[in-house]
């Protein structure tokens, strides 16, 4: 009788051991395939940046284009928005200070490099960020937005339609 009460609680002891075996692997599959979808999806987003990267733009200007990257699409946007960012501060200073409205005394708008970064053609970088300028400097001065508009941090930013017009850039 004394064995055959052993053999139950040697029994009872390996089922519940293998049962709580059981359960930690299970608790620990289930982690790992929380851990394998996230790297799944940051192994995605990592493929699709680096697609955006390999794409090259056009942008036309002036029956030419000059070729770039997306790094340097973006760059070339940057260079429109921020000449409308501090055409529309240089715009609002000269009517607070009644001076005539013209941008081309701004040292800013003459040398339009404000932001540059080398990765872009310079003289592309100055063409985009005084187009830029001259629109904000026209919406400063006179204390509207024709040419952008508010974002919710107060800063101005040029309308989408405009840069689109500025910044003729094709994907190819």
């Amino acid at each position: 009788m004394k064995i055959l009460n052993l053999k139950t609680l040697l029994s009872v002891g390996v089922l519940s051991v293998a049962g709580m075996s059981a359960a930690a692997i299970d608790t620990n599959a289930q982690g790992n395939s929380q851990w394998a979808h996230e790297k799944n999806r940051i192994r995605k987003e990592q493929k699709q940046q680096q697609r955006q990267a390999r794409r090259d733009y056009r942008v036309y200007r002036d029956g030419s284009y000059y070729q770039t990257d997306y790094r340097g699409a973006e760059l070339l946007r940057q260079a429109v928005n921020q000449g409308y960012q501090q055409g529309y501060r240089q715009g609002q200073i000269d009517r607070q200070n009644r001076r005539s409205g013209g941008y081309y005394g701004s040292n800013t708008y003459r040398s339009g490099t404000y932001g540059y970064q080398s990765y872009v053609d310079r003289s592309q970088y100055q063409y985009y960020f005084q187009q830029g300028f001259e629109r904000g400097y026209q919406d400063g001065y006179n204390t509207r937005t024709q040419y952008g508009y508010r974002s919710g941090g107060g800063a101005m930013n040029i309308l989408g339609s405009i840069l689109g017009s500025i910044l003729n850039i094709r994907q190819y």
